[in-house]
């Protein structure tokens, strides 16, 4: 691609682009983001391009490779267009039959259809699918438009239409002031106002001035910066690039874990393919902007993603966190005045730049403006990633758009903000998902992770898996979170196993309060979250397990036994064959036992009995 040098030449160019995809008759948008190849999707892939070949089809019929669509549990999927025709679930030798159906006679493959869970009824059209219909989706949409590698895509799509004119029309102090009253706030869990940091770090005194792309997302099921870099790596560089401008910065740093290598990969050839049209480097569009972006790979150390602990990464060191007395908007990346922001923020910032504050700031809440993408994970039929206003309710997103359980089991909870978020009882699903109520109801939004739980969760041992984790993760700088988390998951596991004592509760709650106040960083801060939530909602449970010394959701196995119904026992036999420790004994026909003390708790007999005969105790 040539050297583009100002406006002109890429509106020209981008007049060109669509010209040409206008002549196109119909072209098949295949995801093949992350979770779509983990299903098979480039085997699908192959299939289509050599049954294009093969009838001599590539005039009618093109392929658009793109990152993911957000539905996640249906891929391998796929829009044909201008349609909107959405088949799933796809599998190689679907594309012969979609190809002489669909492609060329106009006929729908009604067993590749969505089938809606509620109704049953097989769905033709994208946009007719409660998962997409209940959504708002800005910057997923942008996903399916184009290729993730293809400038030429992006720029047809209507990208570096900002950044040209911020260039051409605008000083930085309007930049800033334009994103300041969208109202754009950071969408990597702190929810600090984007406009004010920008402007913050412009007035700081020192040189040089960094930019960094925070895209190190650590959290336990959340996947929504890993995909926006997968699928649309191009709006994160605008972002960052009207970012710079805004702020004086020449030099920028995009921040990735090294297990996200697609993401990696897309990056960096996008990183490139900028370079060479001159929307990175020096001279931009023909100014005299210069600003250039590197790489940097995490090595995946959750505590990497605060911000003063990836700065050190990058730096070279070991990615801990130090103390917040100056901000790193003056005193960040090599002692000089860093603004660091996550993917999702910085790929807001072109659609604001086009669109304006006002449009932006028109979604969402009060204090929480525009739209948040969220990973909509556990026990719940629609899997994938939501993008939806701020301020939509829990209820909204768990059983309009999610669909509720997904085994016939009531939803319990849900797990907001990630492995430091909180878990909020069904009884509270009516709140809006925003950074203040969602604080205030013990829980945080966080970079986005929400994972559903139902009514065979314990939600002590929840909170015994999420301290785990942070344990593990901890960098340890600090005492009252090395030391701290380590004691809390001592009582909570202790509690799981039977051990625990009425004191223990008030201990709990004495420790988290501790570690919350004087823990160095955000993690060890935020890490007694899941302890203090779960207290607060669902108490009775602890109270059951010390107690009682029983686990009502019938997890924790060392407050169960399992024993067989003479009732339903038909003496099948299923449950003896598959117990892996002989704990099951009974002749054919007859009814059987469980040995208690031979039983290991595992529930394999309770899975494989049809007859629902082996219940806990």
């Amino acid at each position: 691609m040539p050297r583009i040098q100002g406006l002109q030449d890429l509106e020209a160019l981008r007049q060109r682009l669509l010209g040409s995809s206008a002549k196109q008759k119909q072209t098949l948008v295949l995801c093949c983001g992350t979770g779509c190849q983990a299903s098979g999707c480039g085997k699908v892939l192959t299939a289509f391009r050599r049954e294009i070949e093969r009838r001599g089809m590539a005039d009618q019929l093109s392929i658009r490779v793109t990152g993911c669509h957000g539905f996640c549990e249906q891929g391998p999927l796929a829009v044909l267009e201008p349609s909107g025709i959405f088949y799933c679930h796809l599998k190689p030798e679907d594309v012969p039959e979609i190809v002489a159906e669909t492609v060329r006679s106009g006929r729908v493959v009604e067993r590749l259809l969505y089938v809606d869970p509620a109704s049953g009824e097989r769905i033709q059209r994208e946009a007719a699918i409660p998962f997409y219909r209940r959504q708002e989706r800005i910057l997923l949409d942008q996903n399916r438009r184009i290729s993730p590698t293809s400038l030429d895509d992006y720029l047809a799509a209507g990208g570096y239409t900002a950044l040209a004119s911020v260039l051409g029309e605008r000083s930085p102090e309007e930049v800033i002031e334009e994103i300041r009253a969208s109202g754009l706030r950071g969408r990597g869990g702190g929810g600090f106002p984007t406009g004010r940091k920008w402007a913050a770090c412009r007035a700081a005194p020192g040189e040089p001035k960094y930019v960094i792309c925070n895209a190190d997302e650590g959290d336990p099921g959340a996947y929504m910066d890993r995909s926006l870099l997968e699928g649309n790596p191009f709006a994160v560089i605008e972002g960052m690039t009207i970012g710079a401008y805004a702020i004086g910065a020449r030099k920028g740093y995009i921040y990735v874990r090294n297990e996200y290598p697609l993401a990696l990969a897309h990056a960096e050839k996008a990183v490139r393919c900028s370079e060479q049209a001159g929307l990175l480097g020096s001279g931009i569009l023909g100014t005299d902007l210069d600003f250039s972006i590197r790489i940097a790979r995490g090595a995946g150390a959750f505590v990497a993603g605060e911000s003063t602990a990836l700065m050190a990464a990058i730096e070279g060191r070991v990615s801990e966190p130090r103390p917040k007395d100056v901000h790193t908007v003056e005193d960040g990346l090599w002692n000089r005045p860093t603004n660091l922001n996550n993917v999702e923020t910085w790929a807001n910032v072109p659609h604001i730049i086009n669109r304006g504050a006002a449009w932006f700031a028109s979604k969402g809440s009060e204090h929480s403006k525009g739209t948040k993408i969220f990973a909509l994970t556990g026990r719940v039929q629609n899997t994938g990633l939501v993008e939806v206003p701020m301020g939509t309710t829990l209820r909204q997103i768990v059983y309009d758009i999610g669909g509720g359980a997904n085994n016939g089991s009531a939803v319990k909870a849900v797990q907001t903000g990630g492995p430091s978020g909180g878990c909020l009882p069904v009884e509270r699903f009516d709140l809006p998902v925003d950074f203040e109520t969602l604080a205030e109801a013990g829980s945080m939004v966080g970079s986005g992770g929400m994972v559903v739980m139902d009514e065979r969760t314990c939600m002590v041992d929840v909170a015994r898996y999420f301290l785990e984790f942070l344990q593990d993760e901890s960098c340890g700088k600090c005492v009252p979170c090395r030391v701290g988390i380590g004691r809390m998951l001592e009582i909570v596991t202790a509690i799981c196993q039977g051990k625990g004592e009425p004191k223990h509760l008030d201990l709990l709650e004495e420790l988290a309060e501790t570690v919350a106040e004087t823990s160095l960083c955000a993690l060890g801060k935020t890490a007694p979250n899941p302890v203090i939530s779960t207290l607060r909602y669902f108490r009775d449970e602890y109270e059951a397990h010390i107690r009682e010394k029983r686990c009502p959701a019938g997890v924790c196995r060392a407050l169960i036994t399992y024993r067989i119904d003479p009732e339903r026992c038909t003496g099948c036999g299923a449950c003896l064959k598959a117990c892996p420790h002989g704990a099951v004994s009974g002749e054919k026909k007859e009814l059987h036992a469980i040995d208690a003390e031979t039983c290991t708790r595992c529930g394999i007999c309770a899975e494989v009995c049809r007859f629902e005969a082996v219940v806990l105790e």
